[in-house]
């Protein structure tokens, strides 16, 4: 049986600022890479497991929808473990409640410690399911480890290799997919391939040495060199076998996470581990920490219209809606002579007059020009921004949150406006704040409130006030969404001034950006 393990944790900084912390790319939709992408219903056996069946990847379908999507029919699968950031669980859960996987592990990462800590956390759960312990010796439970964010269009070819890839790491290879590089790419690191293994039909290689993302002129030689791939990040082995490895290669992160696995709890959709086991285990990529180390590793190539979209020119790259001047039009634009640039506009008009290869991006709260060829620099932005504090690197200004969204509207000296909207049936968490009034305005459906020691309903273009130091709460308990206006008052208005005495989604400290 194989075992999805998708890894959800990354941050997606050079895709900024449509990607930020709290709403990274792997969770939004984004058009331009759906193109071709999913799997036809009728290909699927009987048997198989599947993603609700028939549900195929859209124009609405997340990068890491699409990723559980394209496994559909797939034989011998099993339900999927996914691996994510704490702060971006309800994210995980919303979308795969959409794809009504009701059986899918979602693993809790307290902090992030890179690749090869995250999947070690996998193994160990792993070995721990009931499937596990029916596993037979000459049938080992494998892992198919994935990232979140990658575009495979050629679904066909993707499940071949996956066979493939089966085939040997069933013999214990450490399987690595390696993608035929279709220009000098200084982005991707490489892979260079050594002698042939397997049958004509099972083609892979012994994988001679990785590199690191080279200079172009490498890249290119690399290139002309006709043995090397990109590394696409994906692998294929046994479990037991990765746990073997990383003892040997990396036996601190091995001990750490046993160590954290070994009181790791269910909480309600979400598997927790030790977090204090877990913030002392070293951080180390997968490839770092075993796949350059092994004498086991084999590399599997592919030619499945593959890209890991890691930047704007990522984009420009997959679209298939370029305009006779080659370029990628999004939103509200107009542009003179532009050729060759991808122009984002989220929020108003955007116009672009005599530029060339530029990429230009839009949002409510920030905007970026940049050359194509230099988009990888835009993680030199991010980090900025970090050592800044500002907003803009971990929040949009429409947030979304297990109950609906909010929408900063306007921000000013003592004030700040909210949009907010409640799913039916959804709640807010009861709280309180120190530093701050509310006034809420409700625009559409009837709002429940509780304000200390009263409970009463709200209809359209009716108000309420609560008081600094309240304990309230806002609840939706019809089966049409709420919507409301929030204006906030105070001398501090920052999201960490919040104290939670009660929360359905088991959210009971404070937090940026939680309400």
């Amino acid at each position: 049986m194989i075992i999805p393990v998708i890894l959800a944790g990354g941050t997606g900084s050079r895709l900024w600022p449509l990607s930020r912390q709290l709403s990274p790319k792997q969770f939004m939709t984004i058009p331009e890479s759906m193109a071709g992408s999913g799997t036809d219903s009728s290909e699927l056996s009987a048997g198989d497991h599947s993603v609700a069946g028939t549900v195929m990847a859209n124009s609405d379908t997340t990068l890491f929808q699409a990723t559980l999507l394209r496994l559909q029919g797939i034989p011998g699968l099993g339900a999927p473990l996914v691996i994510c950031n704490e702060e971006h669980r309800f994210l995980v859960a919303e979308q795969l409640r959409q794809l009504e996987m009701t059986d899918a592990i979602i693993v809790l990462e307290p902090v992030g410690r890179n690749t090869a800590p995250a999947l070690t956390l996998a193994a160990e759960l792993i070995g721990r399911l009931p499937v596990a312990a029916g596993a037979v010796d000459d049938e080992p439970l494998l892992m198919l480890v994935l990232p979140a964010d990658h575009v495979i269009r050629e679904t066909v070819v993707f499940h071949a290799c996956i066979e493939t890839a089966r085939q040997h790491a069933s013999a214990g290879a450490m399987v690595t997919f390696g993608i035929r590089p279709l220009y000098a790419e200084t982005g991707y690191g490489y892979i260079q391939r050594g002698p042939v293994v397997g049958d004509a039909v099972r083609t892979a290689f012994k994988v001679k040495r990785f590199v690191e993302k080279p200079a172009l002129e490498v890249a290119q030689q690399y290139l002309d060199a006709g043995d090397y791939d990109w590394n696409s990040g994906m692998f294929l082995f046994g479990h037991e076998r990765w746990l073997q490895e990383v003892e040997q290669h990396a036996p601190e992160i091995a001990r750490h996470c046993r160590q954290a696995c070994h009181s790791a709890r269910s909480d309600g959709d979400f598997t927790r581990i030790d977090a204090v086991a877990f913030a002392a285990c070293p951080s180390d990529s997968i490839d770092y920490a075993v796949m350059e180390k092994t004498a086991n590793a084999v590399i599997v190539p592919m030619e499945a219209a593959w890209n890991d979209l890691g930047a704007w020119s990522s984009l420009w790259d997959v679209s298939s809606l370029k305009t006779k001047d080659n370029n990628v039009l999004r939103g509200d634009t107009h542009v003179i002579n532009v050729s060759q640039s991808y122009i984002r506009a989220d929020s108003r008009l955007v116009v672009a007059i005599g530029m060339h290869n530029a990429v230009i991006v839009e949002t409510p709260d920030a905007v970026l020009v940049a050359d194509k060829d230099q988009v990888q620099d835009v993680k030199k932005v991010v980090q900025w921004l970090e050592q800044m504090s500002r907003p803009e690197a971990v929040l949009h200004t429409l947030v979304y949150r297990p109950w609906g969204s909010y929408e900063s509207l306007a921000t000013g000296p003592g004030f700040q406006v909210k949009r907010i909207r409640v799913r039916p049936g959804a709640s807010l968490s009861l709280q309180m704040h120190h530093k701050r009034a509310e006034h809420w305005v409700v625009i559409q459906g009837v709002a429940t409130v509780t304000c200390d020691e009263r409970v009463f309903d709200l209809h359209a273009n009716q108000s309420t006030f609560i008081p600094l130091g309240s304990r309230h709460r806002l609840q939706n308990m019809t089966d049409e969404w709420v919507e409301l206006i929030e204006v906030q008052t105070g001398a501090y208005l920052g999201e960490d001034d919040i104290v939670r005495f009660d929360d359905v989604y088991g959210r009971v400290q404070t937090g940026v950006g939680s309400k």
